[in-house]
């Protein structure tokens, strides 16, 4: 199914609930995550879920059953105008055969989340959901990064018309934007004429390559129309592997766009539709 207009916004006086899809979140995290929210004059929110720890599997947010029941239950909450995720780590790959797509297709707001909640970013693609891709409210990505808090509520606010990376390989595509986390992608492959955003943290070249290989044996790229690389914290010099397994493609691509695990982060929505230029490096947002 693929989605028309922009993702829908937040407004003053709305009510958000956090839900903690992957790992567990860390107490003074959460809470100072949520007093930043309050400020923007949102009703915030916790889900009971979201302060758990599973008994034996310490770095997943209780159990599997819990937290998609979590999301699901803020989902289709006609009075919640958004679910914002605490954090990544891992575990949201374990909700996926656990949420119902019709009940995430009924219903169209906000949903914020990054890193390993790319796997949620793509489930509410295929049911038509346009996404943010963003800082996660109980990380230090949120709390203690005042550039990326703050274009985040501008995102979330009053929406993104376009943003800037350095063009890698010229001309323009457009087609609707997916993707996130390179480690976090494989099945399904993106939908035909897909502009693919990538990114990743603290990967070493080889391994970045090693991904990058395993897709394009998959056919992954093949419908790909354009691709935006986002930040490589931690992971070296990637050009030479860029250049190597990506610019031969035969598609525009844009590079040093500043989304991802990086300081400054920007908020970007995903399924929906974007130009991207790969002579002046300008994705723009919207039809």
């Amino acid at each position: 199914m693929t989605p028309t207009g922009g993702p829908p916004l937040l407004h003053p006086g709305d009510r958000v609930v956090v839900i903690s899809p992957a790992g567990p979140v860390t107490p003074a995290l959460l809470e100072a995550g949520v007093a930043c929210l309050r400020t923007w004059d949102l009703d915030v929110q916790v889900a009971p879920e979201a302060r758990t720890t599973h008994p034996t599997l310490p770095y997943l947010a209780g159990h599997d059953a819990d937290r998609a029941r979590s999301l699901h239950r803020a989902w289709t909450d006609p009075d919640v105008a958004g679910v914002l995720c605490a954090r990544g780590g891992y575990g949201s790959a374990r909700l996926a055969d656990l949420l119902d797509s019709t009940a995430l297709s009924a219903h169209r707001k906000v949903f914020l989340g990054s890193s390993d909640t790319t796997v949620l970013h793509d489930l509410f693609r295929q049911a038509g959901v346009p996404t943010w891709f963003g800082p996660m409210i109980a990380t230090t990505a949120f709390v203690e990064d005042t550039a990326a808090r703050d274009h985040l509520r501008r995102a979330l606010f009053t929406g993104v018309t376009s943003y800037r990376g350095t063009g890698l390989v010229p001309g323009t595509a457009r087609g609707t934007a997916v993707g996130g986390t390179l480690t976090l992608l494989g099945d399904p492959p993106p939908p035909d004429g897909a502009i693919v955003l990538l990114e990743d943290v603290n990967e070493e070249p080889y391994r970045v390559d090693r991904m990058l290989t395993g897709l394009l044996r998959a056919g992954w790229f093949a419908p790909v129309a354009g691709i935006v690389l986002g930040s490589w914290t931690g992971c070296g010099d990637l050009a030479p592997v860029i250049n190597d397994r990506l610019a031969g493609l035969g598609v525009p691509v844009v590079a040093d766009t500043p989304f991802g695990h990086c300081a400054g982060q920007l908020t970007l929505p995903l399924g929906v539709s974007v130009e991207i230029d790969g002579d002046t490096g300008v994705v723009t947002v919207g039809p």
